[in-house]
């Protein structure tokens, strides 16, 4: 009886350290797994910066020609579209800014 007793508190003794030495190695790889995907990110941020950037630019062609139109046809209430085009430049600027600073 004794050596059954002593055989199961070995057998639960090393089953505990097997489950220690596998959380452990459960939390390293985890941290480097977040280590990498931060360092993924990271090559991402300028290529995306440029795009929003690039995307800006377009919209605010697009928008100023929108307002050169309206103002030349002699549109009285331009102020509501200029407004938008200005707002959206301004929006899509800061996007990019934001975007470098928050995960840099």
């Amino acid at each position: 009886m004794k050596t059954t007793i002593t055989n199961l508190k070995t057998r639960f003794a090393l089953g505990a350290l097997m489950a220690a030495a596998l959380v452990n190695n459960a939390k390293a790889d985890g941290v480097t797994g977040i280590n990498a995907a931060g360092s993924e990110l990271a090559t991402y941020l300028d290529p995306i910066s440029t795009l929003i950037l690039a995307i800006g630019a377009v919209v605010g062609l697009i928008g100023g020609v929108r307002v050169f139109i309206l103002w030349n046809s002699g549109e009285r209430d331009i102020n509501k579209e200029l407004m938008g085009w200005f707002g959206s430049c301004i929006f899509l600027v800061l996007v990019s800014v934001v975007i470098k600073a928050f995960f840099v």
